[in-house]
C-alpha cells in the first residue's frame, strides 16, 4: 500500500537537504529535444551528472512564457532558471521547456495560438517519454507553474511515466471564475466588467465571440485567435482533476501572489487532502520575496532576475521529491 509522507518526515528531510547544498557533481546545461507535431520541442537539461538522480520537468505558465520563466510582456524574473539551478545544487536534475510554437519550440506547430490545453498536456506526456528514454529514469516529476499546473493536471489523467506533481502558484478554480475575480478587483474595469463577464460566460458555453463585439480594452485577452484555447481551458475544473489523480502531489503557494491566491491552493488541497500543502508568506506569483502588500513592489519583482527566489521554494520542492523517492 502506498505510504503517505508525514510532515515530520518531510521536515526532517528538508533539514537534511538544506544543510548540504552544492555537494553534487554538476554537469553543464545542455539542449534537449522531444518530437512535436510538425517540428521539435526544445528544452534545457540541468543537474548533477548522477544518472540515478530524479528529473523534474518544468512546465511554463500562461502566454508567451519561455523556459526560464520570462516573457516579452515585462516578466524578466527568470524563476524557472533559478528553480533549475536550486534543484541542481540539491542533487535533482531538471528539464525546463519552451511550449509548442514558441521560442525554441517555434517549429513544433505553424500557429502558436492554434492549441488547446490538451495539446500542452500531450506535450508533457511526450517530454516524459523522451526524458525517461534519454536520461534513464523510470518516471518524471512534473512541475507546473500557474497555467502550467492545469496542463500538468490534465497530463496526469494518464499517469504512466509521471512520478508525481509539483503544483506551483496553480489555480484551484475554473479559469473563468479567476478572470471574473481579477477583473472585478480593479475599479478601473467597471465600464467593461459587464461585457467581460458576458464574454467569459459565452466562452464557457463553448461559443466563440465575434471580434467586433469585444471592447478594444478586452481584445488582447479575448481576441479570436486564442478563443479556442480559452474554451478548452474554461471547461476544466482543477479540483476535479486533482481528485482523479492518485499520485503524490505538492501544492506550493506564495501568500503575496496577486494572480493566484491561497483559496486556490486550499481548494486543490481540499479536493485531495492527502496532498502536501506549503504556503510561503512572502512569495509572489513568480516566487520572488515581497515583504509587504505594496503592489508596486510586487510587480517590480517580476522584472528582477537578480533577486533570489523566496526562502522555502527550493527547499520545499527538493524535500518533497527526495522524500517521495525514499518511499518508492
Amino acid at each position: 500500500m502506498k505510504q503517505k509522507v508525514t510532515r515530520s518526515v518531510l521536515a526532517c528531510l528538508m533539514a537534511l537537504v538544506i544543510s548540504r547544498p552544492g555537494t553534487a557533481q554538476m554537469s553543464s546545461p545542455r539542449m534537449i529535444e522531444a518530437p512535436g507535431p510538425a517540428g521539435p520541442l526544445s528544452g534545457t537539461a540541468l543537474g548533477p551528472s548522477d544518472t540515478d538522480a530524479p528529473v523534474v520537468l518544468i512546465v511554463p505558465g500562461s502566454g508567451p512564457t519561455d523556459r526560464d520563466g520570462n516573457n516579452p510582456l515585462g516578466v524578466r524574473a527568470s524563476p524557472y532558471r533559478l528553480i533549475a539551478e536550486g534543484l541542481a545544487a540539491r542533487g535533482i536534475r531538471s528539464v525546463r521547456i519552451d511550449k509548442r510554437g514558441m521560442f525554441g519550440s517555434d517549429r513544433a506547430i505553424p500557429d502558436a495560438n492554434a492549441i488547446t490545453i490538451e495539446d500542452y498536456a500531450a506535450d508533457i506526456q511526450t517530454w516524459a517519454t523522451t526524458i525517461r528514454k534519454t536520461m534513464g529514469v523510470p518516471c518524471v516529476w512534473v512541475l507546473g507553474h500557474s497555467e502550467g499546473g492545469l496542463s500538468a493536471l490534465v497530463a496526469a489523467q494518464q499517469p504512466g511515466g509521471i512520478c508525481g506533481l509539483l503544483l506551483v502558484s496553480a489555480t484551484g478554480r475554473r479559469l473563468g471564475d479567476v478572470l471574473r475575480e481579477q477583473i472585478a478587483a480593479n475599479p478601473a474595469n467597471a465600464p467593461i466588467r459587464q461585457q467581460a463577464e458576458a464574454i467569459i460566460t459565452q466562452l464557457e458555453a463553448g461559443q466563440r465571440v465575434e471580434a467586433g463585439n469585444i471592447h478594444t480594452v478586452l481584445r488582447p485577452l479575448f481576441r479570436p485567435e486564442v478563443q479556442g484555447f480559452l474554451i478548452s481551458t474554461f471547461a476544466l475544473d482543477p479540483a476535479k482533476l486533482i481528485a482523479a489523480y492518485a499520485g503524490p502531489v505538492l501544492i506550493l503557494q506564495g501568500l503575496r501572489d496577486i494572480q493566484v491566491g491561497r483559496v486556490d491552493a486550499e481548494r486543490l488541497h481540499h479536493a485531495r487532502p492527502d496532498t502536501d500543502l506549503v504556503l510561503l508568506a512572502d512569495a509572489n506569483h513568480v516566487l520572488k520575496a515581497v515583504p509587504s502588500d505594496d503592489r508596486a513592489a510586487n510587480i517590480a519583482a517580476y522584472q528582477d532576475p537578480a533577486r533570489p527566489l523566496a526562502g522555502g521554494v527550493i527547499e520545499a520542492l527538493a524535500a518533497f521529491v527526495q522524500a517521495q523517492r525514499k518511499l518508492r
